[in-house]
């Protein structure tokens, strides 16, 4: 029920190492640092010549950096980079304004680096991914395929595994997605009020987590509307709903709907879970 194969499917996942022994999904949280660690392989150092801003858009591609002689094609769903009339299947975009804080990052193919981006080190993103512009991506961060780090989203110490959507204004800290979509504003709050550890409480059991900093746990299908909130230590199963304006707070089984009921002629406000 807390295990990272309840939440994901790790099968041919790229971070699925992450949590190899693991006994609960929280303690992948603890590994990210020594993870990133033993996998990094950098391949920013040519394109960042010791500067932290792109100056002019460029390509990475087959290991080399291309910074003359293609054209982007942005008239399909995803650009296209062009040379001689061919395109160049597997190569990333790195748009002039993009900012790269140190040579600590690698970056996949066919992924797209927005302007004002920022990535601080160290951070791996995956293959056919979108940073967009605003984006702050800092430190410790693992991102999978077919991941978006949207517009004035924040991620940091966390992971998205995979087709992990956060277009709009999100706040992510220590925190783990699986295949989710987080509503614009959606803020996955990562510290407790208190000055103590974070502790799981399911079934009337409680978990020491032995973590002062943990956001949430999101599993494959969970869908947030905008505005949510997650306290810290919040773990949503498979297919789980967090409805526009709510918030969660703990473990909840997978799919279940989190929402606040509004009675039209009262102004009071309760938490349902159906």
């Amino acid at each position: 029920m807390l295990k990272a194969a309840d939440f994901f499917d790790l099968e041919h996942n790229r971070f699925a190492d992450l949590f190899a022994g693991t006994e609960f999904v929280w303690e992948g949280l603890g590994r990210i640092k020594t993870y990133i660690n033993e996998n990094l392989q950098p391949n920013v150092e040519e394109a960042r010549q010791g500067e932290t801003v792109i100056a002019k858009t460029l390509i990475l591609y087959e290991g080399k950096v291309i910074r003359d002689g293609f054209r982007i094609d942005d008239s399909g769903k995803k650009p296209v980079v062009i040379i001689g009339g061919q395109e160049l299947d597997g190569a990333t975009i790195i748009h002039a304004g993009a900012f790269l804080m140190d040579d600590r990052i690698y970056i996949g193919k066919n992924t797209v680096i927005e302007p004002a981006a920022l990535i601080r080190g160290p951070a791996i993103i995956g293959d056919g991914t979108e940073v967009r512009h605003g984006a702050y991506i800092r430190g410790d961060v693992l991102v999978g395929d077919d991941c978006v780090v949207g517009h004035t989203t924040e991620m940091k110490s966390s992971v998205m595994l995979g087709g992990s959507k956060a277009g709009h204004f999100a706040y992510i800290g220590d925190s783990i997605l699986g295949k989710v979509n987080l509503g614009a504003g959606t803020k996955l709050a990562n510290l407790k009020m208190i000055d103590s550890k974070v502790t799981i409480t399911v079934d009337g059991k409680s978990y020491q987590t032995g973590l002062r900093k943990f956001g949430a746990i999101f599993g494959d299908g969970v869908e947030t509307g905008c505005n949510s909130v997650s306290a810290p230590g919040t773990l949503l199963g498979k297919n789980a709903l967090l409805y526009p304006n709510g918030t969660a707070r703990g473990y909840y089984s997978p799919g279940v709907i989190i929402k606040i009921k509004q009675e039209r002629h009262l102004r009071e406000r309760r938490d349902i879970i159906f």
